[in-house]
């Protein structure tokens, strides 16, 4: 299970004085047990990987708002997080992978046209679950509706 994977590198991070990987893994830990006390459950593999990809997406917004902001150091720090948290989320799918999968929603769904766009995220966001950034796969799966 990622969560026992997670543990244990929290415990070398203990050993080795890392000091930004233990306090990410702390955070994520953290979240991961609030998520089960809010939901009243014992977070599986795949609620790991929804609350990793959250506070991954949280600090992708961060490192482009502190950027923005032309707060180098606040963004490096964020962005040291995002690779510490990454490790922990499955391989990125790639643009033809993601395209493949929107393609056979499509074609599972059966219809085109924006009329179809929420059924076809349906069908594409648990195949992809933290391996795609959702805001660029809805803009494909629009591309690709519209296009038909």
């Amino acid at each position: 299970m990622i969560k026992d994977r997670i543990r244990e590198d929290m415990k070398a991070a203990m050993r080795s004085h890392e000091t930004l990987r233990l306090s990410t893994i702390r955070l994520l830990l953290a979240a991961i047990k609030q998520r089960e006390i809010d939901e009243q459950i014992v977070a599986g593999d795949d609620q790991v990987i929804e609350v990793i990809s959250k506070m991954v997406k949280q600090r992708r917004d961060s490192v482009e708002q502190y950027r923005a902001g032309g707060r180098e150091d606040l963004a490096a720090n964020e962005q040291a997080e995002i690779d510490v948290l990454a490790a922990y989320l499955p391989k990125a799918l790639s643009e033809e992978e993601l395209a493949a999968v929107i393609d056979a929603a499509v074609a599972e769904v059966g219809m085109t046209g924006m009329a179809a766009m929420g059924k076809v995220m349906a069908l594409v966001k648990p195949r992809v679950a933290g391996r795609a950034d959702l805001g660029k796969v809805s803009a494909m799966v629009k591309a690709r509706l519209t296009a038909a």
